[in-house]
């Protein structure tokens, strides 16, 4: 992915209930949020339990594999984000957690994507302040 300096970086919100995972993603560590009570790991954190709606969390380390579920390559310049040169790919991915995260690829060419290819997470230090997790493909 290439960026476009003409425009100012998306950033996420951060906020109690998900700080741990951006915690997480700033040391290249992925983690998930893990209820307490009925052991249930979730993605996106919450600040309950959708569950057993228990309140108790903790963040668990997560392997970082898993396979894209779907995606999305955007190749007109006018229709996603202008920060972002097109073409690009917007995938969701399970983890082996069986939780789904929205990210984008690397090292992989749009036209080379495809549901149910294997991947692992790796992280983009794309600003002194702001990391992000993104995925690319893993052998295996």
């Amino acid at each position: 992915m290439e960026y476009n300096t003409a425009f100012p970086l998306l950033r996420p919100h951060v906020n109690p209930d998900n700080e741990g995972f951006w915690q997480g993603v700033r040391d290249h560590k992925l983690v998930l949020q893990k209820c307490d009570y009925c052991g249930l790991i979730v993605h996106r954190p919450r600040p309950m339990c959708p569950q057993c709606l228990s309140d108790q969390k903790s963040w668990v380390p997560s392997e970082g594999k898993g396979h894209i579920y779907t995606y999305c390559t955007i190749v007109n310049p006018r229709t996603g984000y202008p920060g972002i040169k097109a073409p690009y790919s917007a995938v969701v991915v399970e983890l082996t957690e069986s939780v789904r995260l929205l990210g984008n690829m690397y090292d992989v060419e749009p036209e080379d994507i495809y549901i149910g290819m294997p991947i692992e997470v790796g992280f983009d230090d794309i600003a002194e302040d702001l990391t992000l997790p993104k995925f690319k493909k893993r052998e295996t």
